[in-house]
């Protein structure tokens, strides 16, 4: 993202309440599976003559990354309609388990398997396009009549060194979901900094009856957390156009407030979340916390429908994301979305494909199964997103003051690996086989790193 960029999802969704911007992600897991939805049309019957020669017969190999049975389901219906329109295409839809999927899209990328349209997210998009693994998709955009309505935000998220990469088909953004029974049972009210949820997890938890107050995230996707304290707990010195940086050049993972933001980190494992959670992953947090396991939950808007599913209405309530020392909180949109592969042998009947799921009917009707942000502006009149869980998104961003928007560091091709090797760093220091100043110092490393290596 460049530093033009002002993220904020009411920015891009209500498309002009701020500056038109939008700033992990998440899914769960699903057993593997090579589907090709029912719905292909009867060809025409012989009765009826036609001057046109018969469109080719195509198949289309797509490749999803954030899966989950629901969410695959919903993009198989999708493709089910589209194959009804265009019987000349068939696709096959390749669903990986969620923790494995971008594993199995950088092993197929890199053997060259047959792979036409695929999986792209903010956090590998830089490291797909370094590999030379994506077709530039603007002149395609530019000459379809939906792109007029896509939000600002949507095309820079899907954007790498000026060229587009892939159309988003979910944005997200991160808020605190607490168990309102829970709260109101022990006189408390919602956290307001780091340092209350700590105080206000502990006082949630006892053991003896399987109960936590906070629903931890310790195995994939970790990062989502300890980076959002320790950004908090940098709010002065970072650079917002170049995260995890400061302004004078150096990582936040160097500062005096990344350890602070560490150790209270690490409270929070110790003393108020289950000790099995250090490996957990998005399912596993989501299910502990609407089975009652655990009180609060930080998670982005796509888990708003399971809640709700699955939990008596009274008991749920949302608040904003925590603020830090400073009383303020650092945010960013995350997103993911359909590109093409560069090797594709099919380009045109991808990009079809993809035009069809990301039109607004299509993306916004998803976007309501699944909870996420929609990508077209033309969403802003539906009252869908303007009541119930999403009112605190709303809330946060009208306070541009207090959730200030900053850039990830999404142009640095290892931030696709960061969040494997930061899991690894903070689970031997939650164990206490590595100290806080060693688990820094490697982090601070790696970032340098990444920095020296865009300058070469």
């Amino acid at each position: 993202m460049g530093a033009a960029v002002v993220k904020g999802w009411t920015t891009m969704f209500a498309g002009v309440m701020l500056l038109g911007t939008l700033a992990g992600c998440s899914g769960s897991g699903s057993t593997e599976n090579t589907a090709t939805p029912s719905g292909n049309t009867p060809a025409p019957s012989e009765s009826v003559k036609s001057t046109e020669p018969p469109a080719k017969q195509v198949t289309l190999h797509m490749i999803e990354s954030l899966t989950s049975p629901e969410r695959t389901k919903l993009l198989q219906d999708a493709i089910a309609r589209f194959q009804k329109d265009n019987p000349n295409i068939k696709v096959e839809l390749i669903s990986p388990p969620f923790d494995q999927a971008d594993n199995k899209i950088r092993t197929m990328l890199a053997a060259k398997q047959e792979l036409d349209i695929l999986e792209v997210r903010d956090l590998n998009i830089a490291e797909y396009v370094n590999n030379g693994y994506l077709e530039p998709l603007d002149t395609y955009a530019s000459s379809w009549a939906d792109s007029k309505t896509l939000s600002g935000t949507s095309k820079v998220v899907g954007s790498n060194n000026g060229k587009l990469y892939f159309i988003a088909n979910a944005l997200y953004q991160r808020q605190m979901f607490y168990r309102k029974d829970w709260f109101d049972a022990k006189g408390l009210t919602a956290p307001k900094t780091w340092e209350e949820l700590v105080d206000s997890a502990k006082k949630l938890t006892d053991p003896k009856q399987n109960r936590y107050g906070f629903s931890f995230r310790g195995g994939p996707g970790a990062n989502g957390n300890f980076d959002h304290m320790i950004y908090d707990y940098n709010d002065k010195v970072m650079n917002l156009d170049d995260a995890p940086f400061t302004k004078d050049g150096k990582s936040v993972y160097s500062t005096p407030e990344a350890k602070q933001a560490l150790e209270l980190y690490k409270k929070l494992y110790k003393e108020a979340s289950p000790p099995d959670s250090i490996n957990w992953g998005f399912q596993d947090q989501v299910q502990a916390f609407t089975s009652g396991v655990t009180g609060i939950l930080l998670q982005d808007p796509d888990v708003i429908k399971v809640l709700q599913d699955k939990m008596d209405p009274k008991t749920l309530e949302t608040a904003a994301m925590p603020l830090g020392p400073n009383g303020k909180s650092l945010v960013s949109t995350g997103a993911a979305g359909w590109g093409v592969t560069a090797n594709s042998k099919s380009k045109n009947e991808a990009w079809k494909l993809i035009a069809y799921l990301s039109s607004p009917k299509e993306n916004t009707e998803f976007s309501k199964q699944i909870g996420t942000i929609p990508i077209h502006t033309s969403a802003t009149a539906d009252t869908f997103f303007q009541a119930g869980p999403y009112k605190t998104l709303l809330d946060m961003t009208a306070k541009a003051d207090v959730f200030v928007n900053f850039t990830p560091p999404f142009k640095y091709p290892g931030n696709g690996s960061w969040g494997e090797l930061s899991m690894k760093g903070q689970q031997s220091y939650l164990l206490d086989k590595k100290s806080s100043d060693d688990t820094l110092k490697e982090w601070d490393k790696f970032w340098l790193d990444q920095k020296a290596g865009m300058k070469k």
